[in-house]
């Protein structure tokens, strides 16, 4: 049983890693006001939020089973204190302060309409830092953290990340807020 849960977590926590990947890619595309191609803005607000909750349900499963697991004899301060875990606890507490601020931008998005755009925007940037943060944990904590595979993966996905980064904060980035809020020029 051991052996199933630590796949589980072990894949879980890749495939958690990669949607949020691509939910933040997705995140910084939405904020342009332009569609991709082939995708309407909509779809693209609406494959983000999905991918995001995609990445939450693989990254609640992949700590849920890693929990159950014990051979990885994580305990409920684990998930709550980071940097105390007994296997590589600066890792692990790297993957605690993800969590946490996964926690924090997903209840916040969640409750959007309540709290108010200006409020939800602000925590919506802590994503700017959890995704490094998780990145870090799987390559630092991950069993296969530092194989060549998942080092291609992280890599492609931090260049992935930094280009549409650079994009947003370059000159050629214009946002196109008539798009988000309907108005004609």
């Amino acid at each position: 049983m051991d052996a199933a849960l630590w796949a589980i977590g072990r894949g879980t926590g890749v495939v958690g890693l990669v949607a949020l990947t691509l939910a933040v890619l997705l995140g910084i595309v939405t904020r342009s006001g332009r569609p991709l191609p082939g995708l309407p803005r909509f779809a693209i607000t609406l494959v983000h939020r999905n991918l995001s909750l995609v990445a939450c349900v693989f990254v609640l499963i992949h700590v849920v089973a890693l929990f159950f697991d014990s051979f990885a004899q994580l305990t409920l301060l684990d998930f709550v204190v980071p940097f105390f875990g007994s296997f590589l606890p600066f890792w692990q507490g790297l993957g605690t302060v993800a969590v946490d601020l996964l926690i924090a931008v997903t209840v916040t998005a969640l409750l959007r309409n309540r709290l108010g755009l200006r409020a939800f925007r602000l925590v919506h940037w802590l994503t700017y830092a959890l995704w490094p943060i998780a990145l870090a944990h799987a390559i630092g904590n991950g069993t296969d953290g530092t194989s060549p595979w998942f080092l291609w993966l992280a890599g492609i996905s931090t260049l992935a990340v930094v280009a549409a980064l650079s994009w947003r904060v370059s000159a050629r980035f214009v946002e196109f807020r008539s798009v988000r809020t309907g108005e004609t020029s």
